[in-house]
C-alpha cells in the first residue's frame, strides 16, 4: 500500500481540472497531490486522515500582486487608513506615537483633501515642528513635514531620470508632495530603519496572517537589497507561510549591465520562493496625476510616462524578453496600457508571458489586444473602494465620466478571452483573499456592475494566477501531480453569495504540502 502524507476526506472538492472537475477526497505526498478522486480512489493511500467535515477545497488561492516585503517599511508607524477628512487627519498627527522622533504614518486616502493640493502647511501645526513622512495609499506619494524636508536638504525641485517630482509652490518653494520613487526615495536614508530582526519577525507574522486568510501563495511584485538575505535567513530555520514569487525592479535609466543582473536574478530561489520576473513602471497613479493618459486629465497632467523616453522601456522589455524574463508592468493610464501592448507586439510570438498591472482605465479598441497578445491582466478588486459610484472621488475627478465609465474592466476583459489574475497590492488595500473574491464579484464605486461570476473570481486567485506566473503546468487546480497547495472554506466560493464570501471561514490552508493554518 502507498503511503500518503496526508488524506483529505469530507470534502466538496472544486479541482478546477476539466478532466474530473468535482471530487471528495485528495491524497497528499511530498507536497504534491498523489490522486483525487471519492473515498474509494484514496483508499490505497494509507496515511493520517483529515476530516473537512464538508469544506469547500479549492487549488490555493494566490494573490497576484502584493507588496508583503515592501510592506516592512511602508505599513510603519500610524495607520490612517481610517482618516475620512482632514480634522481627522490632523487629529490623527497629533496624537501620532514619535519613532525616533519622527511622525511615521501611511495609507492616507487622497480622498481626504476634497482637492485642495497637498501642502505641509495643512498639518504643519500640529506637529511640534516634528519631521513627519506621510504615505498616501496609493504608495507613489508622499506628504512630507517642514522638518523633515530641511533634515533631507530638500529646498527646490530636483531632476530625475524618471519621471518624478518634489513640488514647489510658484515660488519654487518644495510644497511637502513628493510624486513617485525617486522624489521619495529623497527621505529614505533620513528615516528611522527597523532592525532585519524585526523585521524578519513581522515577515513571518505578515504571512501567517495571510495563510490565515487562505493564501497559499503571492506575487511579489518588489524586491529590496536585502530581501534575498532575509529570506535565505528565515529558511535556515523555519518554513515561509506563503509561497513567494519575487520580481525586482526595473527603473528608467536601467543599462545593459543592471539588465543582466535582473536577469541573473531569475536562477535566485529557497524552497518556497523564487525569483520569478521583472517589474517595470509605465505611469503612476491618477490620484497623484501621475499617470499616463491619452489625453490630460482634469488638472491638465498626466500627459507623460514614467519612463521619459518611452522607447527606452520597450528596448528594456525586448532584452529582458530575449534572456527570457517575464515583464510585469503597472500601467494604469490608457496611453500606458497601450504601449505596453504596443511592446510586447513588437516582440513576436514565442518567448516569455508579459502581464500588465492595474489597468484602471481602458479603452473598448485595447479590449481584445490582452488575448490576442498573451498578455495577463492583473487587476486589484479592492483598489475600487477607493472611488464612488457618483464619480465624486478625486479619481473619477481627475479622469471625467467618460474615463472613469471604464473603470477596472474584469467581466469585459474576462470576455474578451484575456488571462485576468487578481490580487490585493497589499498593503495599498488589505491582502484577505476573501474580500478579492468578494469584490471581484461585486466591485466598488466607479466600477460597479464590471464584477466577475463566482468561477471567474476564483480561477483569477488559482488557475489565472497559475497562467501569470508561468506554472499552469504545476499549480493552479487540483489534479495528480500538481503541487499540493490547497485551500479549504466552510462554503463554496462559486455559488455563495459574495458577501458571505467575505466572511467564510477558513478551515485549512496548505502550501506545499505543509498545513499553514488550520481553523
Amino acid at each position: 500500500m502507498p503511503a500518503a502524507d496526508l488524506v483529505l476526506i469530507g470534502a466538496n472538492v472544486r479541482t478546477l481540472d476539466p478532466a474530473r472537475p468535482y471530487a471528495t477526497a485528495v491524497a497528499v505526498k511530498d507536497g504534491h497531490i498523489a490522486a483525487v478522486g471519492d473515498i474509494t480512489d484514496v483508499r490505497e493511500w494509507q496515511g493520517p486522515l483529515f476530516d473537512l467535515g464538508g469544506a469547500c477545497l479549492v487549488p490555493g488561492l494566490t494573490d497576484g500582486h502584493s507588496h508583503p516585503l515592501w510592506s516592512l517599511d511602508l505599513a510603519t508607524g500610524t495607520d490612517l487608513s481610517h482618516v475620512t477628512d482632514l480634522d481627522g487627519l490632523r487629529a490623527a498627527l497629533r496624537d501620532a506615537v514619535r519613532v525616533d522622533g519622527w511622525v511615521l504614518a501611511h495609507g492616507l486616502d487622497h480622498n481626504v483633501f476634497a482637492g485642495k493640493p497637498l501642502h505641509y502647511d495643512l498639518i504643519e501645526d500640529v506637529l511640534s515642528g516634528d519631521p513627519a513622512h506621510i504615505r498616501l495609499y496609493d504608495a507613489h506619494s508622499v506628504l512630507a513635514s517642514r522638518a523633515a524636508l530641511a533634515a533631507a536638504g530638500i529646498d527646490g525641485p530636483r531632476v530625475f531620470a524618471e519621471r518624478a517630482s518634489v513640488v514647489c509652490d510658484a515660488g519654487g518653494r518644495p510644497t511637502g508632495h513628493l510624486v513617485e520613487h525617486a522624489a521619495m526615495d529623497l527621505l529614505a536614508p533620513f528615516l528611522p530603519r527597523t532592525p532585519q530582526a524585526v523585521r524578519r519577525e513581522r515577515l513571518l507574522a505578515l504571512l501567517g496572517q495571510m495563510a490565515a486568510t487562505g493564501l497559499t501563495g503571492a506575487h511579489v511584485m518588489d524586491l529590496g537589497p536585502a530581501d534575498l538575505a532575509l529570506l535565505t535567513a528565515i529558511e535556515a530555520d523555519a518554513d515561509l507561510p506563503v509561497r513567494l514569487s519575487l520580481h525586482p525592479w526595473c527603473m528608467p535609466g536601467a543599462d545593459a549591465d543592471h539588465l543582466a543582473l535582473l536577469t541573473a536574478l531569475q536562477n535566485e530561489h529557497g524552497r518556497s520562493w523564487r525569483v520569478g520576473g521583472v517589474k517595470l513602471f509605465m505611469d503612476g497613479t491618477v490620484e497623484g496625476g501621475s499617470a499616463w493618459l491619452d489625453y490630460p486629465d482634469c488638472h491638465g497632467q498626466g500627459s507623460e510616462a514614467f519612463w521619459p523616453d518611452p522607447a527606452a522601456y520597450s528596448a528594456a522589455v525586448r532584452t529582458l524578453h530575449r534572456a527570457g524574463v517575464p515583464t510585469a508592468t503597472h500601467a494604469i493610464g490608457d496611453a500606458a496600457v497601450r504601449h505596453v501592448l504596443n511592446t510586447v507586439e513588437s516582440l513576436g510570438p514565442g518567448g516569455p508571458r508579459h502581464r500588465i498591472e492595474h489597468i484602471e482605465t481602458l479603452g473598448d479598441e485595447q479590449l481584445a489586444r490582452f488575448a490576442q497578445l498573451g498578455v495577463v491582466a492583473s487587476l486589484q478588486p479592492p483598489h475600487t473602494a477607493y472611488t464612488r459610484a457618483d464619480h465624486t472621488d478625486q479619481w473619477s475627478m481627475r479622469l471625467g465620466d467618460e474615463r472613469a465609465g471604464h473603470a477596472w474592466r474584469f467581466r469585459d476583459l474576462r470576455a474578451s478571452g484575456a488571462t485576468v489574475a487578481l490580487g490585493s497590492d497589499w498593503p495599498i488595500a488589505h491582502y484577505d483573499a476573501r474580500r478579492i473574491l468578494r469584490t471581484a464579484r461585486c466591485p466598488l464605486g466607479a466600477a460597479t456592475g464590471t464584477g466577475l461570476d463566482g468561477l471567474a473570481a476564483l480561477e483569477g486567485l488559482t488557475t489565472h494566477a497559475a497562467l501569470a506566473a508561468g506554472e499552469e503546468a504545476v499549480a493552479g487546480r487540483i489534479a495528480p501531480g500538481y503541487r499540493a497547495d490547497l485551500t479549504a472554506l466552510a462554503l463554496d466560493p462559486v455559488i455563495a453569495p459574495a458577501d458571505e464570501v467575505a466572511d467564510a471561514p477558513v478551515v485549512l490552508t496548505m502550501s506545499g504540502g505543509r498545513i499553514t493554518f488550520r481553523s
